[in-house]
């Protein structure tokens, strides 16, 4: 009784004391050597490139690769190597917990650990297990009792339960000896970010741009020194205060002692691969420099844009104190300080005030910005130029049939600025249709399809006037 009690409590499951008999050696190669991982990541899931060294022999056999991602999608698995033939594989993601060991012995014999509440003597009764669910329900003898999870002993460790996902795959080889193998997967739970540092000079002509990547792992895997890769694009898959200013300069000056990361393209794509290896855990977020750049040439403009929603009905006053966006816009070129393809991501931006303190002044989200491209970040509204925007006439010519709407309405905007500074506005009108400016103050430049720019100067505490005639056909 004494050796059966040691033998249990030193199998006891610390999480319920569930006791168990040791597992069997399972017949099958397991890898000599620590595996060699690379990491391709995508917005939302990653390829793995797990290579590791066998001892084969002649004929079939079973490789075990354990500690793989839970999220793999098992049908995307390739194992390569001279000489071999894959014929199954079977990835065991059934993972060993209480309660999994628990149900695997519904319906069997188990037995019972009862406790003396005197002595503590503890003895062992044989059970049928009927029931986990809620609860612990077995039948001793002609009884029918609940017990705690803890008071069960099961007589061994089913084979199909794992402490860890595994893949197993059968496999032929021509013959026996050592041999490096790769196995490559799809898997879910892996992803990475860009984020955006930006310092903005005094003057706002001039930046320094700092980028990290954000690599999350929710896989259920770790990946130790990893040589990593990151794909900016959209793969088209099938389917089923004071502390940010003190966490800037550091990453400024982390970024800048930095290696380069090399940049190349892939398809239609753009690849950037990290220049030394990473470890990433599971349940961890790392963040790895990306790129530096300093001195960035960039402009500031205030934009008051329009909505396309008042050029078919009557409206009157549209708006008496509009907001005016604060934007910075810098172009992605050589020639301004930048020029490489810039992945998608949030810009934050800081600028330094009067006595030299850091402030955040604004962000805004940027979508993938090729070279040569141009960034537009929307910061903030400006506290200084507001808006007036008023319909001051509207005319139905036509509307006898669905397809010949014709209107023609005309549109007075106020700019104000309380500001010390004469001051350039951009408005941005969205004219939906087919449209004819018939009549306007200053002159106008048509952007696209669906809309016409004007730019206003407003000189310094005072204001300017743009009116405007259009017509629009739908």
């Amino acid at each position: 009784m004494l050796y059966r009690l040691a033998f249990c409590c030193l199998m006891l499951l610390s999480a319920t004391g569930v006791c168990t008999a040791a597992p069997a050696v399972e017949a099958a190669a397991s890898a000599l050597s620590v595996p060699a991982l690379s990491l391709t990541i995508y917005d939302d899931f990653a390829l793995v490139r797990d290579r590791r060294t066998f001892t084969l022999v002649a004929g079939e056999q079973s490789l075990l690769f354990p500690s793989i991602s839970a999220g793999i999608q098992p049908e995307t698995a390739l194992l390569t190597g001279a000489g071999l033939q894959v014929l199954e594989q079977v990835f065991a993601y059934d993972i060993l917990t209480p309660q999994s060991l628990l149900e695997r012995f519904v319906g069997r014999e188990v037995e019972v650990m009862a406790i003396h509440p005197v002595t503590g003597e503890r003895r062992f009764e044989k059970a049928m297990l009927l029931s986990v669910s809620g609860g612990v329900v077995v039948r001793i003898g002609d009884r029918i009792a609940t017990v705690p999870p803890d008071r069960i002993v099961l007589p061994s460790l089913p084979p199909s339960l794992r402490d860890r996902p595994t893949l197993s795959i059968l496999v032929s080889s021509d013959d026996a000896g050592k041999r490096s193998l790769q196995l490559s997967y799809l898997t879910d739970g892996l992803s990475w970010q860009a984020d955006y540092v930006a310092e903005l000079a005094p003057d706002s002509t001039r930046l320094d741009l700092g980028a990290w990547v954000t690599l999350r792992n929710e896989s259920g895997a770790d990946y130790r020194q990893a040589r990593v890769q990151l794909v900016a694009g959209e793969v088209h898959r099938e389917s089923g205060g004071g502390g940010r200013e003190l966490m800037l300069k550091s990453q400024a000056r982390a970024m800048a002692a930095a290696p380069a990361v090399r940049r190349e393209k892939l398809f239609g794509y753009h690849l950037y691969s990290l220049p030394r290896p990473v470890t990433l855990l599971r349940k961890e977020h790392k963040q790895v420099a990306l790129l530096q750049a300093n001195g960035v040439a960039c402009r500031r403009e205030l934009v008051l844009r329009g909505r396309g929603d008042y050029y078919s009905t009557r409206v009157g006053e549209i708006g008496a104190r509009q907001g005016v966006a604060e934007v910075l816009v810098l172009k992605n070129s050589e020639d301004a300080g930048l020029g490489m393809p810039l992945p998608a991501g949030t810009v934050r931006v800081y600028s330094r005030d009067s006595a030299g303190g850091l402030q955040f002044v604004g962000e805004d989200r940027m979508a993938h910005i090729p070279e040569g491209g141009e960034v537009h970040l929307a910061l903030g509204t400006s506290f200084d130029v507001t808006a007036r925007r008023t319909q001051v006439d509207f005319k139905k010519l036509s509307g006898f049939s669905p397809y010949n709407y014709v209107y023609e309405s005309g549109y007075r905007i106020t700019v104000n600025n309380a500001g010390e500074t004469a001051r350039t506005v951009q408005v941005e009108e969205q004219i939906p249709g087919d449209w004819t400016i018939l009549e306007e103050s200053l002159p106008h430049v048509r952007t696209d399809s669906r809309t016409a720019s004007w730019s206003v100067q407003v000189p310094a505490e005072g204001s300017s006037v743009l009116t405007y005639r259009v017509r629009v056909k739908y």
